[in-house]
């Protein structure tokens, strides 16, 4: 206890700068160090791979054979070489979706791997995985889900301690892991039963057991769901939330699915959408893979909207990737590569309405999240701008705040100014972790932002200028 209060003294002494007498301190709530490596990772891959495969369906009902799991050509190794290639920073794996079958050999299941006829009952799809993430340096999450239409003891408080057993077996026999994803399906099991789950208990194993993990659910207690799985954030959108007011499954999340601007904790939201229409590999669905234009949509209405992005990769039936959407991946890396390269250049312009010392405008251009420009707290509505000599093609603004003090612009207006004077004006609202603001690609030679409303002091920590050739400004629009 006494080491855990002195790593939060220390945190609250380094997100405080003392310049000259002004003194820029957080605005709260403020994410925990690693909520903000979380927020760091910005885009990963999610790996639906289980009994549904080979049954075709997305949801099991747990009464399938197990001899039915029998991958012909199951290669981890691939999976991972192709998330890595596309820019992924790591793989959250289905270890037991709700039909029950676990993809290692539980000791709190009979339905597994164990009774496949893959590798004659000792193989271990985790642990394949596991190992193949630590070889070529992927990140490894864990999802489990908490409905099981298999085990007996389901709706009985029994099966919460059956959960948390087998939350302890992926927890301590598979490495560091870096997510924990709860879903929010509560049906009934075998004996007609719904569960009462008991967060508190599942919670506490993780917190346990791999402390540097984030948990996902509704509500958290680290990460949230954005509330569709369309693959888009929205264009407010704060971190905070009143957690304690949300459960998983809770009836009225729209509400709150924006985030909450006087939100009581820390809680970001994370946009998961799949490849495909089903979030499993269905033969009837491989022409159907969403195209690198899409997927680049996405990433801008999501990672570009204050969110991380989970992209579902559907494993094929003998254990691979299918070439279809390993070519999706890889074309949206190849936009990403390009559309997210700075437009700045040395000779460029900033200027602002005012800045703190210790925090010039200047810093909005060095790429770094931890240096950041600071308006003064006179300033309430302060102003930057860009100005460049030769105008150059562009078509979106991105944006940037220090997180770790805090969340604060809740409105602000763009204005755009091309090589013929044209004007244009765009009002945003929130920032967050990264704002991605398109606009009608042209030749611009100046951008201006006023920021209008603020929790407290406005800070910065990025400014850039992109093209991105697939994004146009209308389809961000949901």
């Amino acid at each position: 206890m006494k080491n855990i209060l002195l790593s939060i003294l220390l945190l609250l002494n380094i997100l405080s700068w003392d310049i000259n007498g002004q003194s820029i301190k957080p605005i709260y709530p403020i994410p925990s160090s690693k909520q903000l490596n979380w927020q760091a990772l910005e885009y990963y891959g999610f790996v639906h791979f289980n009994m549904n495969t080979f049954t075709n369906v997305e949801w099991g009902e747990g009464k399938e054979d197990p001899r039915l799991f029998n991958p012909s050509a199951l290669d981890c190794n691939q999976w991972v070489r192709i998330a890595k290639e596309a820019g992924m920073k790591g793989l959250i794996l289905t270890a037991k979706h709700h039909d029950g079958f676990a993809l290692y050999p539980s000791k709190y299941t009979d339905h597994s791997v164990k009774k496949s006829p893959w590798k004659q009952g000792k193989g271990d799809v985790v642990r394949e995985l596991a190992n193949a993430c630590k070889k070529h340096g992927l990140k490894l999450g864990i999802y489990l889900s908490p409905w099981d239409r298999f085990h007996p003891a389901y709706g009985t408080e029994s099966y919460n301690q059956v959960y948390a057993n087998m939350q302890k077996e992926l927890l301590t026999q598979y490495g560091p892991i870096f997510e924990f994803w709860y879903d929010g399906a509560n049906g009934e099991g075998p004996n007609g039963k719904k569960q009462v789950y008991d967060w508190k208990l599942f919670h506490s194993m993780v917190k346990k057991y791999q402390p540097q993990a984030v948990q996902f659910s509704d509500n958290g207690p680290d990460i949230r769901w954005v509330g569709n799985e369309r693959g888009y954030s929205y264009e407010t959108m704060w971190s905070p939330i009143n957690k304690d007011e949300i459960y998983p499954g809770y009836p009225k999340f729209d509400d709150y699915r924006n985030g909450q601007e006087q939100g009581s904790h820390w809680v970001a939201p994370e946009v998961d959408v799949s490849l495909r229409p089903g979030w499993y590999y269905h033969p009837d669905q491989d022409s159907k893979v969403k195209s690198p234009d899409s997927l680049m949509r996405i990433y801008v209405a999501s990672v570009g909207r204050n969110a991380n992005l989970l992209i579902n990769i559907p494993v094929d039936t003998r254990g691979l990737i299918h070439p279809n959407d390993s070519a999706a991946l890889m074309g949206l890396r190849d936009l990403m590569k390009e559309g997210l390269k700075s437009r700045l250049k040395v000779s460029d312009k900033f200027i602002a309405s005012s800045s703190v010392n210790g925090h010039p405008i200047q810093l909005v251009k060095d790429g770094s999240v931890s240096s950041f420009w600071a308006a003064t707290p006179k300033d309430i509505h302060p102003t930057i701008q860009w100005n460049t000599m030769d105008a150059r093609l562009a078509n979106a603004v991105l944006l940037q705040e220090p997180i770790a003090l805090g969340q604060r612009v809740k409105r602000f207006v763009i204005t755009i100014t091309d090589d013929s004077n044209q004007i244009e004006k765009l009002t945003g609202f929130t920032i967050g972790n990264k704002r991605i603001i398109p606009f009608k690609a042209r030749k611009i030679k100046s951008i201006q932002v006023n920021f209008l409303d603020a929790r407290g002091q406005v800070l910065l920590s990025n400014f850039d200028v992109l093209y991105i050739t697939s994004v146009r400004n209308e389809s961000l629009y949901h």
